[in-house]
């Protein structure tokens, strides 16, 4: 891959592979979710309404519109760059996908277009560099109709039609009275009929691979899972730098991918589990069962390793109903950001292995840090649900300070991918009045691949060896940051009635086993539970109730 530099830091901690292998992306995480995510990379067309879907997402206005990338050519390079190239930041993990499947149908996609970009390179150099004049004044009167037109306008209105028809009269009268005779007249003559000769012959290429992208984009939002096939990821031998990359980036994102940091950004929420909308608090003081001695001597990690193991047993019932699937339950380290942050870093030091803070560490935090500056500890129990369209996390975080005990349990609900991923390919078709039956109306097929679309296809296709060259003339996508793959094309699940009803059932059953576990620590360390109980009991019955609010935005 053009631009990628060597990856530095990266040891046997992220290096997982044995060796050089395919990438295999028809695994496990073949979701809805992650399925229209990837499906981004085989799409044509504009992107206006794909940037409206992220208010962070934006588009550097290109320099001369007739290099400008469509919708798939943008999101495939801006992907690429950003999760694989060797100078990018910190990602957000993507929690209900995975991001190296959408990575390798980014990769795939290019592939297609490269295999396309050569072809159109040889008809180019056939019908274009050797007939260089009449090129430039075909990609001329291009240029101009999209500027008097706009890229994704098709109609010039008046001015614009009269200024192509003047022009098209011109090079007629031109090659008619040509003031030349001979072998100069004859290449004249050629250099405004072979560009044509080379397009049509350059639309049948683009049709094809046209046909071909919009397949996969299909078979992808239809349930297919087919897997990526990109072969230029596996090295033909030991020399062969750039499959070596592509290979490290990817082992790269898996680590980053398997971190346990996340990052908790103020109104935004914890990035890649989505905002908080609920908190229930358990907070009493810790009392001696009998007042004549003291209370066994406990931490904080103690309550949260018993509520661990029992949050572990949550898809278990005593009635044969569907119930809880596997949640996944793990501990976090929870690093606190600004709210406008444009980036964010992962630790390094003898706390951390391969984008993973260490145990010993965790449990440090857990009961150290629960007061002032630094980051925090949260144990955390998430139900992907959906095919990965629903993501809910329920944090839990121990405290203790001076005699009160306080446990804590937010809800995170991360929402469904934006409903544009899932826009299958429609035909391309127009409705049109009969000719004699005018009242009447009926639908033709319009070419695939248009004409203006062949003429960028074709300009495009010697630069694509040059990346950078084509993003300063056509311009490129660029990502909202602090990027992750899941949030930032993320929507609210609470439109959803469903959803909705899924991410509050999940809070009450978990609660209760936060609330017993807890309780059985300290009746085993001597405590008086009274208190807790009562409290407990008053949450329990509270939580049924309850609807999703904005707990992070503070009316204050």
């Amino acid at each position: 891959m053009a631009g990628f530099e060597d990856f530095e830091g990266i040891e046997a901690a992220s290096d997982f592979s044995p060796g050089a292998q395919v990438p295999l992306s028809g695994s496990g995480g073949q979701t809805a979710a992650t399925q229209a995510l990837a499906s981004a990379a085989y799409r044509d067309g504009g992107f206006e309404k794909f940037l409206k879907a992220n208010e962070g997402a934006s588009l550097k206005p290109p320099r001369l519109s007739l290099f400008e990338p469509n919708l798939g050519e943008a999101f495939s390079r801006a992907v690429q760059v950003r999760l694989l190239g060797g100078a990018r930041g910190a990602l957000i993990q993507s929690f209900g996908i995975e991001p190296q499947t959408v990575v390798e149908h980014c990769l795939a996609a290019t592939r297609i277009r490269k295999d396309r970009d050569t072809k159109l390179t040889v008809i180019m150099v056939i019908f274009g560099l050797l007939f260089l004049p009449g090129t430039l004044l075909w990609l001329l009167a291009f240029q101009l109709r999209r500027m008097i037109a706009g890229a994704q306008d098709k109609r010039m209105g008046a001015f614009g039609m009269a200024a192509m028809v003047a022009l098209g009269g011109l090079a007629v009268l031109f090659m008619l009275k040509l003031p030349f005779d001979g072998v100069l007249a004859y290449y004249l003559r050629g250099m405004l009929i072979a560009p044509v000769i080379g397009w049509l012959w350059a639309k049948q290429v683009c049709e094809r691979t046209a046909k071909m992208l919009r397949g996969q984009w299909e078979q992808l939002l239809g349930g297919g899972g087919l897997g990526a096939k990109i072969p230029e990821a596996v090295p033909q031998d030991p020399g062969d730098a750039g499959a070596e990359r592509i290979r490290l980036g990817l082992a790269k994102l898996r680590a980053e991918q398997a971190s346990n940091l996340v990052y908790y950004a103020g109104p935004k929420g914890i990035l890649g589990m989505g905002t908080r909308w609920g908190s229930w608090q358990l907070a009493e003081e810790l009392v001696p069962k009998d007042p004549e001695s003291e209370i066994n001597p406990f931490r904080s990690w103690d309550v949260v390793r018993a509520i661990y193991d029992q949050l572990r047993m949550l898809e278990r019932s005593p009635l044969h109903t569907g119930g809880f699937p596997k949640p996944s339950v793990r501990h976090w380290i929870v690093s606190p950001i600004a709210e406008g942050a444009s980036s964010v870093s992962r630790p390094e030091g003898q706390e951390v292995e391969g984008y993973r803070i260490k145990d010993f560490e965790i449990q440090r935090i857990c009961n150290e840090q629960q007061f002032g500056s630094g980051n925090r500890h949260y144990l955390g129990v998430q139900f992907v649900l959906w095919d990965g369209q629903l993501v809910i996390t329920l944090m839990i975080t121990v405290t203790v300070l001076h005699h009160t005990l306080r446990i804590e349990v937010t809800g995170h609900a991360l929402g469904p991918v934006h409903g544009l991923f899932f826009d299958k390919p429609k035909a391309k078709t127009k409705t049109v009045s009969k000719g004699v039956k005018f009242w009447e109306t009926k639908t033709v097929n319009q070419p695939l691949v248009e004409t203006q679309e062949v003429v960028r296809l074709a300009a495009r296709a010697p630069l694509t060896w040059f990346p950078p060259v084509l993003d300063f003339l056509g311009g490129k996508m660029t990502l909202p940051e602090p990027f992750g793959l899941r949030h930032a094309w993320a929507d609210k699940p609470w439109r959803h009635r469903f959803m909705a009803d899924d991410a509050l059932r999940a809070a009450t059953p978990v609660l209760r086993v936060v609330h017993a576990a807890a309780l059985r620590v300290l009746e085993e360390n001597g405590c008086n539970t009274d208190q807790f109980g009562a409290r407990s009991n008053a949450l329990s019955g509270s939580i049924p109730a309850v609807e999703p609010k904005k707990a992070d935005v503070y009316d204050a």
